[in-house]
Order: C-alpha cells, then structure tokens, then sequence
C-alpha cells in the first residue's frame, strides 16, 4: 500500500521502526484517494436510498396489524394515494373555487332584470325544487334592489362578497347577515356546496328585511371590499 507499518523490514531484510501514528495518519491518506471510493453510490443515490428505506419502514409498520404481506402493503399504498389526493385537491382545488368566486354576481345573467323579475325567477326555480337557481336569483334579486333602491351604485362586476360589504357599510345592523349571505351564496355557487330550501329562504327573507330598513347611502362609486 505504499508504506510500511511499526516493525516492518526494509528489503536487505534490517528491522525498522514507524511509530504508530504516523502509520495510521498514512493509512488514512491512503484510504482517501479517490480509487477506493470511485464504486460508492452518490448523495443523490443515498438520498433515493434512504427514502426508499424510510417508506418501506412506514409501509411496513402499518401492514403488520393488518397481517404483512403483498395484499397488506398494496392497501397501505393505496391510503396513502388516497391521502395524498386529498392534500392534493384541498391544496390545489381551494384556489380554483376561489378564482370562480372572484367572478361577478350577474355574469350570466340573462341581460339587465329588474330585482322583481329576479324575485319571479327565484320562486320559479323553487317550485320545482332547483334550488341552487333559486338561491343565484334570489341573491341576484337581494342586489338589485339595493341598487334600485340607491343604497348601491349600479357597477357591472361586482361581486357577492363585494355587495355585501358595501352595503354593510349603509345597512350596519344587516351587515352581519349580508356577510353570511355572501358566503352562503359562494359556497353554493361556487364551492359545490348543495343548495336547499333553507338557503333560498335564508335570502328571501333577507331580502324582505333590508326592504324594509331605511339605509344610509353609499356614494356613488364607494367602496369595494
């Protein structure tokens, strides 16, 4: 290996002396170079090891008490996917349902309607039990008439959860209500939250309500939330 160790011989056969620590620092120079490490598995590889290991300890570990085995380990797997999915979906699909809701309250409406015509929509759709038309027009109708009655400026765009804070501001005691109706409407419309009678006459009433409380004006072109 290129030296010689404590009592080694020279070649003519005379005994020599290496103290011993300097033999070992020059057994660890020699073991550093790079001929005797040139088969060992990158930090990339070492890396993918060990999260190979970890997982199989994981897989393992929850299998036993369903008895080991191949049958054992593919329903591990498969939870985990499961899991996996549902982080997936809540982290990514939350935005999506957000982005949907940033869209205005009128979008798709069927050309300007008056908060009657609205009103006549809504209860047309609950009759015959859509109650997911029922709370859009509803909450269309709600809107509407706070624009004609002018506690709202007319603005193309806006949105639920905007309406709500405006007029929250000129309808304070109502401010709570209008703000759980916004949700409730989001949540339905754009959530895929099942709508139902309740929630149509949730904002019915609602509606009922703010026509019958005397508002402060919001000024033209107020505020958005």
């Amino acid at each position: 290996m290129g030296f010689r160790g404590e009592g080694a011989l020279l070649t003519d056969g005379a005994p020599v002396d290496v103290p011993r620590d300097a033999a070992r620092e020059a057994a660890h120079e020699e073991l550093r170079k790079a001929v005797y490490h040139q088969n060992e598995p990158g930090p990339v590889e070492r890396l993918l090891d060990w999260i190979k290991d970890e997982f199989s300890k994981t897989v393992d570990g929850v299998a036993s008490p369903l008895g080991g085995g191949g049958n054992a380990a593919l329903v591990v797997l498969l939870l985990l996917l499961l899991v996996l999915g549902v982080v997936l979906w809540r982290r990514y699909g939350a935005p999506r349902r957000a982005a949907r809701a940033a869209g205005g309250l009128f979008t798709g409406a069927q050309g300007p309607r008056s908060a009657a015509q609205h009103r006549a929509d809504a209860a047309a759709h609950a009759a015959r039990g859509a109650w997911e038309d029922a709370v859009r027009e509803q909450m269309r109708a709600l809107v509407r008439g706070l624009e004609e009655r002018t506690v709202l400026s007319p603005r193309p765009g806006r949105t639920a959860d905007e309406a709500a804070a405006e007029a929250g501001r000129a309808l304070p005691g109502q401010a709570r209500e209008l703000a759980s109706a916004a949700r409730l409407f989001d949540d339905i419309a754009f959530g895929e939250h099942p709508a139902d009678e309740r929630s149509y006459r949730l904002l019915a009433d609602l509606d009922r309500t703010l026509g019958r409380t005397r508002p402060t004006p919001v000024p033209a072109g107020g505020g958005t939330a």
